[in-house]
């Protein structure tokens, strides 16, 4: 029987208190609370779509604004992901998702290669402003995420009008992009050096 890939990560500090536990192999169950509505909704979307279980709590210093908790939060599910994956032997390694949402289309490539890159292209197309918070707080969430999971994770925005949508396409088509990039095929290391840096 092939052992369960899973993640239990707490993280403390002066900004944020996360705690939160990861299911690679799951059904898109979710228990998400983070402070933000729009950020639990785009996580919900994330890993629905990945075919994952989540379940998180973050209490954030939100009286200054949501930037702590977005970064924190990514750093740990990044962590998460990185360590449910283990030695990373048999996964398919990389993933794409492009995810039309209305008007709006991203396209979403990964590759859980051990070298973190973050490649975010098309912001001009998000409002100044979302739910209150600025436009780079999901800059600075998916550098978070690529950094602590150790991927290369492109996104870019490729057209459309309303700054929910055009999150929602990058959120489903990140999602989209992980269920492929987890999935095991043997138990070959995916890489001709022989090793994920």
């Amino acid at each position: 029987m092939t052992a369960l890939r899973k993640s239990d990560i707490c993280r403390t500090t002066n900004e944020t208190d996360i705690s939160l536990t990861l299911v690679l192999d799951g059904t898109g169950t979710m228990a998400i609370n983070t402070g933000f509505g729009l950020l639990d909704h785009m996580l919900e979307l994330v890993f629905f779509w990945a075919n994952m279980d989540l379940q998180l709590k973050c209490t954030g210093d939100l009286r200054i604004d949501a930037h702590h908790s977005a970064e924190d939060i990514g750093l740990c599910l990044g962590q998460a992901l990185h360590n449910a994956l283990g030695d990373r032997k048999g996964i398919r390694r990389v993933g794409y998702g492009r995810v039309p949402m209305d008007e709006s289309l991203t396209e979403v490539t990964i590759d859980i290669s051990g070298r973190p890159w973050l490649e975010w292209r098309g912001d001009e197309l998000l409002p100044p402003l979302l739910a209150g918070e600025e436009k780079d707080l999901w800059r600075e969430f998916y550098k978070a995420f690529a950094s602590s999971a150790r991927m290369n994770l492109h996104i870019a925005f490729l057209y459309g009008k309303n700054g929910h949508h055009l999150l929602e396409s990058a959120a489903k088509g990140l999602g989209t992009a992980l269920a492929q990039a987890i999935q095991r095929e043997g138990t070959q290391l995916r890489s001709t050096k022989g090793g994920l840096d």
